[in-house]
């Protein structure tokens, strides 16, 4: 998605980036003078897990990141430069997104219940390890490429929730404080946006002087990352795990998630979250490039995900101190800017400076949204059951998607533009469903925790 060789007539100009790294230093530095010591920065202040443990999973989550972000950087730039037809990427894409909504929600109650998941992030690494053997060994137009769609598709299954599930079990196990969490959550997204970027800049980096040469060393690049996340969770910092029987966690999955109106109108906003995610990147790049425009998308990547990093450092802003402003209040404003930004993309608007404006407004609100869902989540959804609520909310955005590609792919019954309003449609729903899950009781109610 971020890999660009040809030369383009459009392209961010270098204040955009200085003007977002600016923002992020600004919004960073001056928090901890407009509120008491107390309310500190530091994702480390008023818990009981360590600091070093900490900074541990920081690093061990910006690999694990970087693993995701080598192998998204190239989109289908990879199929399309070996040869593979439109037809074998669209299965490919499709294949992946099917087994993310069968496979993936089994894999993390499958980890809830046996209370690891150390585990879960060990198996994402090893399959990261998988891949990046297979794509040096054998060709891309080998005819079983399919098992390396598949088990990328896993891994990116389980880091949907393995990581975040961790910190919270052990946060939980070492000493409960959801101030500490909340701070985490937003260091989480603030990282992984930044692990995106650095990935994009090591693949380029090892494209510039030949692309079959620098094909294979991303491969290389990404078996020695995958080492040392191996090593990390093995030899490192290990989960204290939960003594919860199985059966009892069955039954609390049963009333918990499918009978807890809050529960289902939280996974329903993240569905629609992770909807409109999914079909912006499916998107974004043919929408700049439509009538035979040139644009530099890797030049643009970076912005997006510039405004995703400055978008999360909100999150402090808003939810510390003495604010007022409720996590349900600033989410049904978030959704429902998010919701506009893709109204007006939808609508094919023709001025590039505008559209790519438009889209580092959505990533700042995703930026936002993702750690104040997770901050939710830590107030309304057991502690252990939260790897299966995260994959089971993601199961009817992946099956919405999968439909819409093989409408789209197979019988071309639907625009590019259609998909982008189905995608602000779901932000529109979710805005409601957060102003709905308001009412249904003031926190800390029906919080499952202490703070």
């Amino acid at each position: 998605m971020g890999v660009e060789f040809e030369s383009s007539k459009w392209e961010p100009t270098l204040s955009l980036y200085g003007f977002i790294i600016m923002c992020c230093f600004s919004s960073i530095a001056l928090f901890p003078r407009f509120f008491n010591k107390s309310l500190s920065l530091s994702p480390f202040a008023d818990q009981s897990l360590s600091p070093t443990s900490h900074r541990y999973f920081l690093f061990l989550y910006s690999l694990a990141s970087a693993m995701e972000g080598v192998w998204s950087v190239f989109g289908d730039f990879e199929f399309v430069y070996s040869g593979t037809s439109k037809e074998q990427i669209l299965f490919s894409l499709i294949l992946g997104f099917g087994s993310s909504l069968l496979l993936a929600p089994l894999l993390a109650f499958l980890f809830d219940s046996i209370g690891g998941h150390n585990k879960a992030c060990l198996v994402f690494c090893i399959l990261h390890l998988f891949v990046g053997i297979w794509k040096r060994i054998v060709p891309q137009s080998h005819p079983c490429v399919w098992f390396l769609t598949l088990s990328s598709s896993l891994a990116t299954g389980i880091f949907s929730f393995a990581f975040e599930a961790w910190i919270v079990l052990e946060n939980e196990n070492q000493g409960y404080r959801l101030r500490a969490l909340t701070n985490t959550f937003w260091l989480m997204t603030f990282i992984e946006s930044a692990s995106l970027i650095g990935s994009q800049v090591l693949v380029n980096w090892l494209l510039a002087s030949d692309v079959d040469t620098g094909i294979a060393s991303s491969s290389t690049a990404t078996i020695f990352i995958a080492i040392i996340g191996i090593f990390c969770v093995t030899k490192g910092w290990k989960q204290t795990p939960h003594s919860a029987p199985v059966k009892d966690r069955r039954w609390m999955s049963y009333v918990n998630i499918f009978s807890d109106k809050r529960i289902l109108l939280l996974g329903f906003a993240h569905a629609c979250l992770q909807f409109s995610i999914a079909i912006f990147w499916i998107l974004w790049a043919p929408t700049l490039v439509a009538d035979g425009r040139e644009v530099h998308l890797g030049l643009i990547y970076p912005c997006l995900m510039g405004s995703r990093m400055l978008g999360s450092t909100v999150c402090p802003w808003l939810f510390g101190g003495s604010s007022s402003l409720r996590i349900e209040d600033c989410l049904v404003y978030a959704f429902t800017v998010m919701g506009l930004a893709l109204s007006i993309v939808a609508y094919d608007y023709q001025e590039i400076g505008v559209l790519v404006s438009l889209f580092c407004l959505f990533h700042a609100g995703v930026g936002l949204i993702i750690p104040s869902l997770a901050r939710l989540r830590t107030i309304h959804v057991p502690n252990e059951l939260r790897g299966g609520m995260i994959s089971l909310s993601l199961a009817p955005a992946n099956a919405a998607i999968l439909f819409l590609l093989i409408l789209r792919g197979y019988y071309q019954n639907i625009e590019n533009s259609t998909m982008v309003a189905l995608a602000a449609l779901g932000l529109f729903m979710a805005s409601g469903s957060m102003h709905l899950l308001k009412r249904l009781g003031k926190q800390p109610f029906g919080n499952w925790h202490k703070s």
